[in-house]
């Protein structure tokens, strides 16, 4: 027997439940989305592919296997995924015009993960050029809009994805981050995100990036947004594997979560930075976490790894690395550009720019070395704590800022934090505390800011201990709760 209803807003493992126990067929689950895409999604803009009649041939093909006994972690289970993650037979563009007619052969190793545990990919969401800012504003497919208010950003890069979530037109999604772009938009959206462990999911099959792996290329991920944060964990242990080539010998043990209480959690909170403004609704939400936290008997104390400091130095390093990675695909003159730009702006982290694109091997061979320091101090930082807490953004989600040039606008804009102006690219500050050393970072909902939008913290775990951040953020949901879908979408 089915069950009829909408199951927008189920999450992904009861709506699992409902298939393997026959209360609803993947058919029924894909046409509610599609009904609920067909609705909501011309104001949002969020899902900018999509391929129905496929997803319902395979949902019916799923629906009979399931008749006969068959079984599999994902079975059936209708989804979305970033536009710049490769599906073969689906543009791969990264909202890049220069690039409009790029459509992958094969499909990216977690999405062959993912076909292989039997889920339904039935379109694609989107983002902003090249993966390149705080919001999803693609000069191919237009601008995505915050479900919680249509002038405000959904944050980027994964913006279109965390649109989708939070105004339940997909229950689960697969962004990428190598910035904050699953954990703003998560943020901003007020949905869960998770950045895993740098080795956990293969990195490649992501555009910009490379079809093979590239060991050489560093910190950006692919990872999971969801609407709780058990679903971050059954998506994780579905995209969790070996890159292309290290199958013969590789095996996944990924270790429990440290504590299954939040009185047992040893927590770590970040120290405030002087240099880098936080509105006053990120710090009220944090401070009533920490609240929560202490009244559930949690060890609470301010603190951070040694040799991280004011984190000016972290972040010149992060910086130089990230713009390493992300102007590898620039020409002469884009690159000129960039740094007559940051030659122009006069800001303290401007010398990273022109160390990044003039740099030699060797100086990345060095960068690699020191970003082994801190993520030795890491390590030993977790052996006295089980989780780090800070802010992932700097405000909530702001209102639309229309792009000047597209894949340099950080460059040329200031943000706002209260009444206080900063260079935009600020905003990377806190995504970079847990990127460049490759430790898994949990976003999670923590409440609803003064002016009713969503605010979000991230828990930064222990390297390869990826289900501790995660089980953190289930169990505090319990405290503070979790997920809410915005008022016009429930």
């Amino acid at each position: 027997m089915t069950e009829s209803g909408d199951y927008s807003y189920a999450s992904t493992t009861t709506l699992l439940e409902g298939l393997r126990s026959g209360r609803w067929s993947s058919v029924e689950l894909l046409e509610n989305f599609q009904a609920r895409v067909m609705k909501h999604n011309p104001a949002l803009n969020a899902i900018i592919l999509d391929r129905f009649d496929q997803a319902l041939e395979q949902a019916r093909q799923v629906d009979e296997r399931r008749s006969n006994g068959d079984d599999l972690p994902l079975l059936g289970l209708p989804m979305t995924i970033k536009e710049s993650i490769d599906v073969a037979g689906l543009p791969a563009t990264s909202g890049m015009p220069e690039h409009a007619s790029r459509v992958p052969e094969q499909d990216a190793p977690l999405v062959r993960s993912l076909k292989k545990a039997g889920a339904i990919i039935f379109g694609k969401t989107n983002l902003p050029y090249g993966c390149n800012d705080w919001q999803a504003n693609s000069p191919i497919y237009g601008t995505t809009n915050n479900p919680w208010d249509l002038t405000r950003t959904p944050g980027g890069s994964t913006g279109g994805g965390a649109a989708a979530l939070a105004a339940g037109l997909t229950p689960l999604e697969i962004g990428s981050d190598i910035g904050g772009s699953v954990r703003v938009p998560a943020s901003f959206s007020g949905v869960y995100g998770h950045r895993q462990s740098e080795t956990l999911v293969p990195q490649s099959g992501h555009f910009p990036g490379h079809t093979l792996p590239n060991r050489a290329v560093v910190l950006n991920i692919m990872g999971p947004l969801a609407r709780s944060a058990d679903d971050l964990e059954l998506a994780l242990e579905t995209i969790a594997g070996p890159e292309e080539g290290e199958s013969t010998a590789w095996k996944l043990e990924l270790p429990a979560a440290r504590h299954e209480r939040l009185a047992d959690f040893r927590v770590a909170v970040f120290p405030d930075l002087d240099w880098v403004p936080v509105s006053n609704d990120v710090r009220e939400a944090r401070d009533r976490v920490l609240t929560a936290l202490r009244d559930a008997g949690a060890t609470v104390v301010e603190a951070s790894p040694d040799g991280f400091g004011d984190l000016r130095e972290y972040h010149k390093l992060y910086c130089r690395m990230l713009r390493s990675v992300t102007s590898l695909d620039l020409d002469l003159d884009a690159r000129e550009e960039l740094l007559e730009l940051a030659a122009t702006r006069g800001d303290q982290f401007d010398e990273t720019v022109e160390d990044a694109i003039n740099g030699t091997p060797a100086d990345f061979i060095i960068w690699h070395g020191q970003r082994e320091g801190y993520r030795r101090s890491f390590r030993m930082f977790f052996e006295r704590f089980d989780v780090l807490l800070s802010p992932i953004t700097l405000t909530t989600a702001f209102k639309h800022i229309p792009s000047e040039k597209a894949g340099l606008d950080d460059y040329l804009r200031l943000f706002a934090v209260d009444d206080v102006e900063i260079p935009y690219d600020y905003q990377v500050v806190y995504p970079g505390l847990s990127t460049l050393c490759g430790q898994p970072s949990t976003a999670f909902p923590a409440g609803i800011s003064s002016d009713g939008l969503p605010v979000g913290l991230q828990a930064i775990g222990p390297y390869l201990e990826d289900r501790t951040p995660i089980r953190f953020a289930a169990l505090l949901a319990r405290e503070i709760g979790g997920f809410q879908a915005p008022p016009k979408y429930a």
